[in-house]
This record gives C-alpha cells, sequence and structure tokens, in this order.
C-alpha cells in the first residue's frame, strides 16, 4: 500500500487528479521560473524541494550521512541559480532529472522495507517509518497542487 500511495503521488494515475510528474510535463525552463509574486516560490523551486524531502527521507531509510543530495543546501533551493543564462532548458531538464531519480532510490529502498520496520522510527526522525513515507507521498500532493495553480496564474497572467 506505502508503494501504492507513493507512486500515486509522484508517477501514477490517482483519483485526485494529476501527480507531481504528470504537473510537470510539458513545463519550459521560462514558465517554471517564472514567480507568481515578490517573494513566492516558482514550480522549479517546488519541483527541487519535492526531490530534496525525497532525498531526506531515502536518507533516513538508508542510514545515510546528510550532504548527499545534488544541489548544495536543504529544503528550498533558489531556482533558477543566480546567475546570468541560469534559466536554461537544460539546467530544469537536469533538476527534474534529480527529481525522478531521487524518486526511484527512494521507491527502491521502501520496496526493500519489511512489515516489521514500518511501526519502528528511525534514527534521527520522530517519526515512524511508515508515518515518512505516506508524507512524502502527500508532500508531493500538497505541492502538486501549488504547481497547479502557479501554471495557472502563468497562463492567465497578460489577462486582465
Amino acid at each position: 500500500m506505502l508503494l501504492r500511495i507513493l507512486d500515486e503521488g509522484y508517477d501514477r494515475k490517482a483519483w485526485q487528479g494529476p501527480n507531481l510528474k504528470s504537473s510537470l510535463r510539458g513545463v519550459r525552463a521560462a514558465q517554471a521560473a517564472w514567480r507568481p509574486g515578490r517573494g513566492r516560490h516558482n514550480v522549479w523551486e517546488l519541483a527541487v524541494h519535492c526531490a530534496y524531502w525525497k532525498y531526506a527521507v531515502w536518507r533516513l531509510l538508508a542510514g545515510e550521512k546528510k550532504g548527499a543530495f545534488a544541489p548544495k543546501g536543504s529544503n528550498w533551493f533558489v531556482r533558477p541559480e543566480r546567475r546570468a543564462g541560469a534559466a536554461t532548458e537544460r539546467a530544469w531538464r537536469e533538476d527534474l532529472a534529480i527529481l525522478d531519480a531521487t524518486h526511484r532510490r527512494l521507491r527502491e529502498a521502501v520496496a526493500g522495507l519489511r512489515d516489521a520496520e514500518l511501526a519502528k522510527r528511525l534514527p534521527g526522525s520522530k517519526y515512524r517509518t511508515d508515518t515518512l513515507v505516506y508524507g512524502v507521498a502527500s508532500h508531493d500532493a500538497y505541492h502538486t497542487g501549488q504547481i497547479q495553480v502557479v501554471k495557472r496564474l502563468w497562463k492567465d497572467r497578460k489577462k486582465g
């Protein structure tokens, strides 16, 4: 069931509508980098943020130390990076590849869990293992909704 929930939040058909991966399909770098307002997150940052939390849960499951996430930092990452020419299609696709690879790694770790491990708390976490897994799936669904709203605002930005 946890694998199903994880998959539906990321890349499998789900009753609630789009999943995270489908909400990002067809989004170009310019749209991903667009901010709906000053100090607001863009689609790109939301995608990398989701990748980071998949990494964080995987890290706990795997017993790995902090610091192995591809972009340096934690939680929120300014995207595109603050340098000339950073908002390229290539950079956007690279971050999407990080999201996808991180999801695959997390999914493999979850698939390897034994039932007895699900109710245990992992070192470095105050939550049970099963709570971490369905929590990261819920996190995907939450941010998918935000991405859908930002995409609609992008589309409507020149109207009115």
